[in-house]
């Protein structure tokens, strides 16, 4: 039976799954561990997560046993993939079964977010709420408005079609026109230019790496209109911290709703002072069917990557 080292605690059936297809050595613990190559010593695969840094010097400590690297995350860029494929290493990841889950969290935060639910919780929360009044705590309706999606992948999709039920009017931008039969209605922009001056609402959506590091910078916050809305449940890189810190506090950005950071767990603590961000813990995938679900699919790709097959989730 092949060795399988799991840098963190997984769900319970999944790491019972593991333990039947593997041996498998299990990590007791939440939190990201050092001397992860270390620890991968006679192992033939390691299933790792977001928050593990698989850098070039990582992947280069690797034990020579270690054939298969699986990541319990869509996203791969905590993987130095051309340092994986110069040790002959194969990559495998979880597409597809978390956009549901993800795209609800990002419908979250955008009303969380315009309507001011995080600070409605505090108020609360503090005992200092007097009874409602006409002026308290006005936020932005969310039916009816403009959303722009930055990045109409699979999870920009879905949340299009929450949107929806809400009347939303969808825009969307991206490298390539989607065809009719996805688009369903949304308007396409190839340029900033004409996206971001229609966005009353903002959804980060698109892949993390440097093609899109800080995308969200002071020129195009400056874009937007008065009063946007902007939320990021997708990766923290796309945002650069102290132009939309500086956009919340003047109120060009009336709020703003942020799963995702610049090197988490820590996070600029300037957001924790302002009463217009909401902060989760990236929560998107966080719901028992799809960590299940993403368990499966990563399980599955290391042992058909093992077995000299290709499936349909190898990255690299």
């Amino acid at each position: 039976m092949q060795t399988l080292f799991v840098t963190r605690r997984l769900p319970a059936a999944i790491e019972e799954l593991a333990a039947r297809e593997f041996d498998a050595r299990l990590t007791p613990s939440d939190v990201a561990i050092t001397g992860l190559a270390a620890k991968a010593n006679g192992a033939d695969a390691v299933l790792c997560c977001p928050g593990d840094t698989l850098d070039a010097a990582t992947i280069a400590a690797m034990p020579a046993s270690v054939k298969v690297i699986g990541t319990f995350s869509v996203g791969y860029d905590h993987v130095d993939i051309a340092a994986a494929k110069a040790r002959g290493i194969k990559v495998c990841n979880t597409p597809d079964v978390l956009s549901i889950a993800t795209a609800e969290c990002a419908m979250m935060l955008i009303m969380a977010a315009a309507r001011r639910a995080g600070e409605g919780e505090r108020l609360v929360r503090s005992g200092k709420w007097a009874g409602w009044a006409p002026t308290q705590l006005l936020g932005t309706q969310v039916s009816g408005r403009r959303l722009g999606i930055f990045g109409m992948g699979r999870i920009g999709r879905e949340i299009a079609l929450m949107a929806r039920g809400f009347n939303m009017e969808i825009h969307y931008r991206d490298m390539t026109r989607l065809p009719p039969e996805l688009e369903q209605g949304a308007i396409f922009h190839d340029n900033d230019d004409s996206f971001l001056p229609v966005c009353q609402v903002l959804s980060l959506n698109a892949p993390g790496g440097e093609g899109t590091r800080h995308w969200l910078n002071n020129e195009r916050i400056g874009k937007l209109p008065q009063g946007a809305v902007v939320v990021n449940a997708a990766r923290g890189t796309l945002v650069d911290d102290a132009a939309l810190i500086a956009a919340l506090r003047s109120g060009h950005i009336a709020a703003a709703g942020l799963d995702v950071y610049n090197g988490e767990p820590k996070l600029n603590p300037e957001y924790i002072a302002l009463e217009n961000v909401v902060l989760l813990p990236h929560l998107g995938s966080a719901t028992t069917e799809t960590r299940d679900a993403m368990g499966r699919i990563v399980l599955s790709g290391i042992s058909a990557l093992l077995a000299g097959e290709t499936p349909r989730n190898q990255v690299a």
